[in-house]
């Protein structure tokens, strides 16, 4: 089985060759066996294509056994208002701490499931396991000045405005070890 972080609602199943395979292939029926859960009709969310699975695939290749630190399927558990697990989002971590003791996240949320907290419960998620690796001093985040939505995601999560980020018109923000969360 793959390694699961667990919230209240949420299991951010840690992706394998199998169900990025299953995914890349177009195969549903195999990723949802795979996730335990339904995969919606339509899957995938936002900013998330099959370069970024292909960067995944070739990221597991070259850092086995560190599955948690990359790329998470978020899966909604069944509860009185889903009657059946379904996935709902994607996201992770873009590897493990690098040598200033930064670790990357990023994260998104189907259409149909947004504005219902699973973006800050997932990432408040990944926040805590960073934390929990001494190594870690920092977990930043990067997004779109027009993407309100993500923004106040990761301000309602504790995190600061760091400035410009890795590309043109990509922001980045911060949330520092100290930082109250």
């Amino acid at each position: 089985m793959s390694p699961r972080l667990r919230t209240p609602r949420l299991d951010l199943v840690a992706a394998t060759r199998a169900m990025l395979q299953a995914e890349l292939d177009g195969e549903r029926e195999r990723l949802a066996r795979f996730v335990g859960a339904t995969v919606p009709r339509e899957w995938p969310p936002d900013l998330y294509d099959d370069e970024a699975v292909r960067f995944t695939l070739d990221w597991l290749d070259n850092h086995p056994g560190q599955e948690t630190w990359g790329f998470h399927y978020f899966v909604l558990r069944a509860d009185p208002d889903e009657p059946e697990a379904v996935l709902i989002g994607a996201g992770g971590y873009k590897g493990p701490p690098d040598d200033h003791g930064d670790v990357e996240l990023g994260y998104s949320i189907m259409g149909r499931f947004r504005r219902r907290g699973f973006a800050s419960e997932a990432v408040r998620a990944f926040v805590t396991h960073a934390f929990h690796d001494a190594r870690v001093l920092r977990v930043t985040a990067e997004t779109l000045p027009h993407l309100i939505p993500s923004i106040g995601v990761l301000q309602k999560c504790g995190f600061s405005f760091a400035g410009a980020g890795s590309g043109d018109g990509v922001i980045r923000y911060v949330l520092a070890r100290d930082q109250p969360q």
